[in-house]
């Protein structure tokens, strides 16, 4: 799975019978990884030389340390300030413009989120994306995403569905209605919700999360390469690695905790076999954005003026007899500034928590020692024009090409939402998720633009053999540790050192697993890491725990 092809687009071009493809310009962008490393290297800070006071200091602007900020306001709060590394906020939901056209440099889609995600469906009517209408909640269709929504290239034709469909045997076909079965049965036994802390810990989730998906599927006979390469695709996209690395209570989690794995009827013929699985659109209608996520954590940013203060690296978190003191080096001028605060909201990973953090709890070491964490590269490519396009199915909005080595996840069309109908320059944000490449985070930070580039070009040269003619930039955004991954035991340890943190309390101080804040007495943590992977609804509902319990 992470072999790269060798043989690059550009140089096919000419074989093909096209003309010799022009200059491409770009470079990376969106993350400055001097500042990150810089706190690694850094050693002992250096003494501040301000001080300012404050209610509350939020560590991290990513969605949960946003929500945080949102709940503050929400409770009369409004003496706090957030900090955040980058000089915009958002975390891994920010976003870009190439030539005018917004596009975004990680999270870009948001899955209509079911009854469990509270926080998440209040948070959308605020926004104005959903309203009652006679009883029944109705989202604006200007923003959920347009039809057709997804593609597979496949046997050298597109097909509607990622589900590899069309030629495939009546074993395959068998092995699909079989997973569909389990994940129906397992559904049945034991809950599966989003946000997950709000499912019991159930003997069953133990046991899914103490096996990798790769094992629990081969024990269940389900080897057939086409159900697997979908699997392997689906927890790649949701957590960075693949079959073999995440557990199988995430591998089940991704389709039981939403709409299932829907599966061709026994009776289907060969037409219906061409046609989307989906019955049920509602239930994986998505929301998204050209510019993805951002559009949601730019308008949680939007209100906070001052308070929010980017450019801002978290050095050191100490608890103090009467508070918290917070140093903070402002990179526009070199100031150490510390913040006095009573109480401090960690919204970092819990790699940089534990790190930055004085004498941090045992439980916490623990937890940042244990997670592993998957590299990402997300590439915007500008396109001069529309692609010329193979047989089958019409463009979508995500796009997947069947069997892509070195991890890639397709691309989605920046264009797909607009409504000019008319065809015109785009930009195709195309994913890579380095989970499974050894040194992968290494590689990241050393292999050249070009490098990547030419990987890139390679990888989408089968579906679209004009992509250099067309294509005039490509910027790309490194993330070297995008999301935690939920490796085999991470479940676990994560609901038992979760309730043993100081204060991982239910609302009448009785011990809780399913706690949504987790603190040590006047820390507060909220990050997606603490549900073992990242999603918006996760790190939301992280975020918005801690704020109402300060």
């Amino acid at each position: 799975m992470i072999r790269r092809r060798h043989l690059l687009a550009a140089s096919a071009l000419p074989l093909l019978g096209c003309e010799p493809a022009p200059a491409i310009t770009g470079g990376f962008t969106g993350i400055n990884a001097a500042r990150g490393h810089a706190l690694r290297d850094l050693g002992t800070p250096p003494a501040p030389q301000a001080t300012r006071r404050t209610q509350v200091v939020i560590a991290g602007a990513g969605v949960a340390g946003l929500a945080a900020a949102r709940a503050l306001r929400l409770r009369g709060i409004e003496d706090f300030v957030l900090l955040e590394l980058e000089d915009d906020a958002g975390g891994n939901a920010r976003a870009g413009m190439m030539s005018g056209i917004a596009c975004p440099q990680g999270a870009h889609y948001l899955p209509l989120p079911g009854a469990d995600a509270h926080e998440v469906q209040d948070l959308l009517e605020e926004f104005g994306l959903r309203r009652r209408v006679a009883g029944r909640w109705q989202y604006d269709e200007l923003h959920l995403c347009h039809s057709p929504q997804e593609r597979l290239f496949f046997q050298g034709a597109w097909q509607e569905g990622l589900l590899p469909l069309a030629g495939v045997g009546a074993d395959t076909l068998a092995q699909y209605r079989r997973f569909a079965a389990q994940v129906d049965g397992l559904a049945r036994a034991s809950r599966f919700c989003i946000p997950a802390l709000r499912a019991p810990f159930t003997a069953q989730h133990a046991a899914l999360d103490a096996q990798t998906a790769d094992a629990w599927l081969r024990a269940q006979g389900l080897t057939d390469a086409h159900l697997r390469w979908y699997l392997d695709y689906c927890c790649r996209d949701d957590y960075g690695a693949g079959l073999q690395r995440v557990s199988a209570w995430a591998c089940i989690h991704y389709f039981a905790s939403r709409h299932g794995f829907r599966a061709p009827q026994a009776s289907a013929d060969a037409e219906d076999l061409g046609a989307p699985i989906s019955a049920d659109a509602e239930s994986d209608a998505v929301l998204t954005w050209p510019e993805g996520n951002a559009w949601l954590t730019r308008r949680l940013a939007a209100p906070l003026g001052e308070r929010l203060r980017t450019g801002h690296s978290v050095l050191r978190i100490r608890t103090e007899r009467h508070g918290v003191a917070v140093d903070a080096l402002r990179h526009a001028d070199g100031c150490v500034v510390r913040w006095q605060a009573a109480q401090c909201i960690v919204a970092l990973p819990a790699f940089i928590a534990a790190r930055v953090i004085e004498q941090p709890p045992a439980w916490l070491v623990d937890i940042a020692r244990n997670l592993a964490y998957a590299p990402w590269l997300v590439a915007n490519l500008h396109l001069a024009a529309p692609l010329q396009d193979r047989p089958g199915a019409a463009p979508a909005w995500d796009n997947v090409v069947y069997g892509e080595p070195g991890g890639g996840l397709g691309y989605v069309d920046a264009h797909h939402q607009s409504l000019d109908p008319r065809p015109g320059p785009t930009v195709l944000s195309y994913y890579r998720t380095l989970g499974d490449l050894p040194g992968a985070r290494q590689q990241l930070l050393t292999q050249p633009w070009s490098h990547w580039r030419d990987a890139i070009l390679a990888a989408l040269a089968a579906p679209h053999p004009d992509l250099a003619q067309r294509l005039t930039r490509m910027d790309i955004t490194r993330w070297g540790h995008a999301m935690a991954i939920p490796q085999p035991g991470t479940l676990r340890r994560l609901r038992q050192l979760s309730a043993a943190s100081a204060d991982a309390r239910g609302s009448h101080g009785a011990p809780s697993a399913q706690a949504a804040n987790v603190r040590s007495g006047r820390l507060h943590f909220a990050h997606a890491d603490w549900s073992g992977y990242s999603i918006f609804e996760e790190a939301f509902t992280r975020g918005h725990a801690a704020g109402g319990a300060v």
